[in-house]
């Protein structure tokens, strides 16, 4: 199957594409989409996260659970929404612990792109929803694809460090060799965590490690 993704995934990712469950999942979204049902993200932003950040570029991967279900928030990247957008909760959760971790001031815009720029991988294991219906599509073959997608981060790359961020998160923990990687994990930062997830320190500590590893830094401030 001819799936329009950033040239290193979709080489990297070319075996999945070709499975019944994945062509199966791709019928399933035309349908719902010929019945009239508003998905999200638009289809162009749906592998954005992979777009951005290219196999051999990724230094962290940060994983959520599904897309964001409202109006203009969803644009393929986990936690992050486009600018002009309010910041949900969640965001406000990690943008305060980044500046209680590093010191520093952060903007305050929501979108996420200059972290996926320099290699963080944010990743939903649940790539669309329907409109107005979260976890709706979490049972129609997305995290069988994504967990193909930690799969290959652990055997091919080197060094990487993953941020899984509450229970849902941390079942993904068992996919990834950490004899090759580094698993940090956390509470949720959603609001309803009740606060579990400040004073982490996983950005000061996912530099760190990176360091060294051999590796840039992320720049956490946007």
């Amino acid at each position: 199957m001819d799936v329009k993704i950033e040239q290193s995934w979709k080489e990297a990712l070319q075996d999945e594409f070709d499975k019944p469950y994945f062509e199966s999942l791709v019928r399933y979204l035309h349908g719902e989409k010929a019945a009239g049902k508003v998905i999200y993200p638009p289809g162009s932003q749906i592998f954005r996260a992979f777009d951005l950040t290219p196999v051999d570029q990724v230094k962290v991967v940060i994983l959520g659970q599904d897309p964001y279900h409202g109006p203009r928030q969803a644009m393929g990247l986990c936690f992050s929404v486009p600018d002009g957008v309010p910041t949900p909760p969640s965001l406000r959760n990690i943008f305060h612990e980044i500046e209680t971790d590093l010191g520093v001031r952060m903007s305050g815009r929501p979108n996420l792109e200059g972290w996926a720029r320099q290699g963080v991988l944010l990743l939903n294991t649940v790539l669309t929803v329907q409109a107005g219906m979260p976890t709706s599509h979490s049972r129609i073959g997305w995290q069988e694809f994504t967990d193909a997608v930690i799969r290959y981060i652990s055997d091919h790359c080197k060094g990487v460090v993953f941020l899984l961020w509450g229970r849902f998160a941390q079942g993904k923990a068992a996919l990834v060799d950490t004899s090759r990687h580094h698993v940090l994990t956390a509470a949720h930062p959603s609001p309803l965590a009740g606060g579990a997830f400040f004073g982490c320190r996983h950005f000061s500590k996912a530099n760190q490690i990176l360091q060294q590893e051999g590796k840039s830094p992320i720049d956490w401030q946007l």
